[in-house]
């Protein structure tokens, strides 16, 4: 389990990181578990599995590469194309406190949506 091992570096080096990190997981038949912050795209592209959660809640839990087509099916979220797929989940994920309206609504149709 890490926490954070690619804070404070360079985009290249953080990739470089998940890259390793792969790598190992997939030559030693091992799970690595990681909080990644802010990944480069390139770097995204090198998770497995990934669990995103807003408001204490899991709102997708799965393939990494399939989140991008998960959130595009509830229809309520316009993935643009080429995007980062790691920005674009801060963003759509991002609650503002105290709730507001949009919020609740966000809220409430990721968690009725979403099942293990």
């Amino acid at each position: 389990m890490l926490d954070e091992p690619t804070s404070g570096l360079d985009s290249f080096k953080a990739r470089s990181i998940c890259k390793l990190l792969h790598d190992l997981a997939r030559m030693k038949g091992k799970t690595i578990i990681s909080t990644i912050h802010s990944p480069s795209s390139e770097a995204f592209f090198f998770f497995d599995r990934l669990i995103l959660m807003a408001d204490g809640f899991t709102v997708f839990q799965g393939d990494a590469k399939e989140s991008m087509d998960y959130f595009r099916s509830l229809g309520k979220f316009d993935v643009p194309k080429r995007v980062n797929p790691a920005d674009y989940f801060m963003k759509v994920l991002d609650i503002k406190y105290p709730k507001q309206a949009d919020d609740i609504e966000k809220l409430e149709l990721l968690n009725r949506s979403y099942r293990f």
